[in-house]
């Protein structure tokens, strides 16, 4: 197993997985929260665009794609605002602009029909260069900030909007800042899980994670410890399988929340017919203890 780090594009390919597996849990918790669970589809596809476009100018496809991205989910956001349209009418918007935009751009790119996307859309292990992992640290330090920096306000306002307004939080600001972090993101984790498979990673350890935890730290904490454990597995299962890395990341949270799913369902049972038998308990003893009192009042 340790022979995989003796090659310099494993060890950069891990140490990106892991980043990946710390930051796509600590935004997709609050997607999840928000019922936005597919907002990293949405902007995986407009960060197509923003790749083609990379193709096109002759640019590193990741700023291009991070451009991009931010773009488009400020967008997103205007559009649900001032245009009073659903969010799911806006991630549509931005699920087929987004594919639109980079199938024309990149057949536009002088190489465009022999430019490999494979790597962008499903990830790939060799790929990602030095100056790559640079940009996947800045972004993910950036990422990692906001989303615990920010994890009360960002809660509040993903659990009440009105509440949060109420309480003189600035929503607006705080969905369009966490917007652009989803953005961000996605850009971070393309070149480990892939564009197509990127919002799994952020939505199924969180859905994992919530099996069998409560509260907001304790499922933030298990969700990140989920999103590590399954990117570094399914990282080093492609390499000695040869298989693009985000379906191994993908399938392997998959099958985390199987299994966590099974285990948590009998404790959740058993919970329930413990509450149960409690309350049952309170309801027996109430009318003795009425009972009791006009007795003495008697």
């Amino acid at each position: 197993m340790m022979d995989i780090l003796t090659y310099d594009f494993m060890q950069r390919a891990l140490l990106a997985a892991a980043l990946v597996g710390i930051t796509a849990p600590a935004v997709g918790i609050y997607l999840v929260q928000r019922r936005q669970a597919i907002m990293g589809d949405g902007i995986g596809h407009v960060a197509l665009t923003g790749v083609a476009l990379g193709f096109l100018t002759g640019t590193n496809p990741i700023w291009a794609a991070i451009a991009v991205t931010v773009l488009g989910a400020v967008l997103m956001e205007l559009i649900r605002w001032y245009g009073k349209a659903r969010g799911d009418l806006a991630l549509a918007m931005l699920f087929y602009g987004g594919m639109a935009g980079g199938v024309l751009l990149i057949n536009l790119a002088p190489n465009g029909s022999n430019a490999n996307l494979t790597s962008y859309l499903f990830g790939s292990i060799t790929t990602v260069s030095s100056g790559d992992l640079t940009a996947i640290c800045v972004l993910a330090g950036l990422v990692m900030a906001i989303t615990l920096g920010l994890r009360r306000q960002l809660f509040a306002v993903c659990q009440d909007e009105e509440f949060a307004r109420v309480t003189g939080l600035p929503v607006r600001l705080l969905n369009l800042l966490l917007a652009v972090t989803a953005a961000v993101t996605v850009t971070v984790a393309m070149r480990v899980v892939g564009l197509l498979l990127v919002s799994a990673l952020m939505v199924v350890p969180v859905a994992a994670a919530q099996q069998a935890t409560r509260g907001f730290a304790m499922t933030l904490a298990a969700a990140i410890g989920i999103g590590v454990t399954v990117a570094l597995s399914g990282t080093a299962y492609s390499f000695y399988v040869d298989v693009p890395p985000g379906a191994s990341i993908v399938v392997l949270a998959i099958a985390v929340f199987g299994v966590i799913t099974a285990l948590a369902a009998p404790l959740a049972k058993k919970r329930a017919r413990r509450t149960a038998w409690a309350e049952e308990q309170c309801t027996l003893e109430l009318p003795d203890s009425r009972s009791a009192g006009d007795d003495v009042r008697v």
